[in-house]
């Protein structure tokens, strides 16, 4: 069992944090207008989910950046459940 608690440990200390950002317009230093957590099942193998930015933001003229990210608490969750659940953060960036 101790040996299994070292290698869940490990492994979590070793799963990095990701983002991708897509810039689309404008300074987006102000927080994000709309923030939503993505389920993933199965390390996310042959899925996808959409995110309307364009319908959050009122207009495509609107959107500033949209980004995805994994956090240290999404690659930890997908460690524990051993890949079967993988969250993913979302957010959308909009002018006012």
């Amino acid at each position: 069992m101790k040996h299994h608690l070292i290698t869940i440990i490990a492994a979590s200390l070793l799963a990095g944090c990701a983002t991708q950002s897509f810039v689309i317009s404008g300074n987006t230093d102000e927080g994000p207008t709309e923030q939503t957590s993505q389920a993933f099942f199965v390390s996310g193998i042959g899925q996808s989910r959409m995110l309307d930015a364009a319908a959050i933001c009122g207009g495509p003229a609107k959107v500033l950046k949209v980004e995805t990210q994994e956090t240290f608490l999404n690659g930890l969750l997908g460690v524990i459940t051993m890949g079967i659940y993988t969250p993913r953060n979302a957010k959308v960036y909009c002018s006012k």
